[in-house]
């Protein structure tokens, strides 16, 4: 860390890896071909090859699945909604399927900026609150902390905002 900021150096890159330090703020939004899955009590709920990505310095990509591609009665809305300066208003879901039920498992939008206006219709999925989510066949850990839904694949590198003492970053 340079003793200069409080942001960290960035994690060299690799043949073929992203940084998340290069990634832009506002953040960008694109579409990816990726095979993308969700498992939650044991089954698979979620499966598209028809994702987005949203690509923010220090960040994890974070993946957002259409709502066709999500098995019908999983998700239930609930009350809590937040506020993102660049994506626009955030509501929350439950996830339930079988026995198990998560009180907030996704997210998505529903009062989306213009730049963002691809998301409406999409949810994204907290990693580290389903079973096991996966980028094609690549299990992802979640993106640290209890807040940010990021993804992390062998494709990119931190380090990543989100665990304690990142907020400054």
């Amino acid at each position: 860390m340079s003793i200069f900021s409080t942001r960290p150096d960035p994690e060299p890159r690799g043949p073929g890896q992203e940084s998340a330090w290069e990634y832009p703020r506002p953040p960008a939004l694109e579409p990816t071909s990726r095979r993308l899955r969700v498992v939650f009590d044991g089954a698979v709920i979620a499966e598209t090859g028809r994702g987005l990505r949203t690509l923010e310095t220090s960040h994890p990509p974070t993946y957002y699945f259409p709502l066709h591609d999500i098995e019908p009665g999983v998700l239930q809305r609930n009350d809590r909604t937040t506020f993102c300066e660049f994506k626009g208003r955030a509501f929350y879901c439950a996830v339930r399927h079988g026995n198990r039920y998560e009180p907030e498992g996704a997210w998505g939008y529903d009062r989306v900026a213009p730049a963002f206006e691809a998301m409406a219709d999409h949810v994204g999925f907290y990693a580290g609150r389903m079973d096991a989510c996966y980028v094609d066949d690549e299990l992802v850990v979640a993106q640290p902390g209890d807040f940010y839904g990021g993804w992390i694949t062998k494709d990119v590198v931190g380090p990543f905002k989100g665990g304690p003492g990142t907020r400054g970053w």
